[in-house]
């Protein structure tokens, strides 16, 4: 497995990115061009990252494509496509973006997210996304999210059923689907049965860690890897089985909490002795 991070600064020169990951000790990398990339930049990027062994793990979408407005809805749409397309272009095991929501907030709960039409829904706006690039070689994702689909291992092999396109595959944040006590505190137990279920279509994998709070009625928090209860023995464990995995850190506030987080999972891979 690859362990990977955001790496600080405005890159132009793509031997000068490859160069900051690679001296941060990474060997996976967010994609680190935009769509409106040319196809020299692009294949500059993919040839740089080649050079130095790293992979490109994901593209990353971040809007919704269930959104009520229509022009929305369609706007956003067109950048899962031109999202995918780059990731095609460039060579990034993925493209990721969440399935969608009912909610007025792009990224938030709403009880109709678990109608029925909301599945098929998912269905038909994945089918489409896929359909419109008909990628070779990358794969079209969606991050789990804990009160929306895909929420549970069982939910997302549903939707890998139904939308039925061998380019639709897994991108795993298993601490985003740790949405109750019983799986928080039993999380090594829940990391087992996300990676036996799904473990066959995962292409690249969210690494965070949560706390418990103590407040009534339920707070459930992220927290920077090796600060909370997340079995990361396990976690990296079972990662490592599915051989070369992008496993990324994400949402951490300053280039010194990455620093600290990648060092902890270095710690605890070299204890179970996993190669990063």
């Amino acid at each position: 497995m690859r362990l990977g991070a955001p790496v600080y600064g405005s890159w132009t020169d793509p031997s000068g990115w490859a160069e900051a990951v690679l001296a941060k000790g990474y060997r996976a990398a967010y994609c680190p061009v935009g769509p409106e990339a040319d196809d020299a930049t692009v294949r500059a990027f993919a040839r740089a990252a080649e050079e130095a062994g790293l992979v490109i793990a994901e593209v990353g979408v971040w809007n919704n494509p269930l959104a009520a407005d229509a022009d929305e809805r369609e706007r956003n749409v067109a950048a899962c496509v031109a999202k995918l397309d780059l990731a095609e272009r460039i060579g990034a095991r993925c493209c990721v973006n969440i399935a969608g929501t009912r909610s007025p907030v792009w990224d938030g709960p709403d009880p109709s997210n678990y109608e029925p039409e909301t599945f098929d829904a998912i269905v038909e706006t994945t089918r489409r996304i896929v359909d419109a690039v008909k990628p070779r070689r990358t794969f079209f994702t969606l991050e789990p999210m804990p009160w929306m689909l895909p929420d549970s291992p069982d939910s997302y092999l549903d939707l890998l059923r139904a939308v039925d396109r061998p380019s639709f595959a897994v991108h795993l944040d298993p601490v985003n689907m740790v949405n109750s006590p019983p799986k928080f505190l039993r999380n090594g137990e829940f990391l087992r049965e996300c990676f036996s279920k799904l473990g066959p279509w995962v292409k690249s994998i969210h690494a965070k860690d949560m706390v418990l709070g103590t407040r009534l009625t339920v707070h459930l928090d992220e927290v920077r890897p090796g600060l909370g209860g997340i079995d990361y023995r396990t976690f990296l464990t079972c990662a490592a089985e599915l051989g070369d995995v992008p496993f990324l850190l994400e949402h951490l506030p300053t280039e010194s909490d990455y620093d600290e987080a990648a060092a902890y999972v270095r710690r605890v891979a070299a204890e179970v002795g996993v190669e990063l």
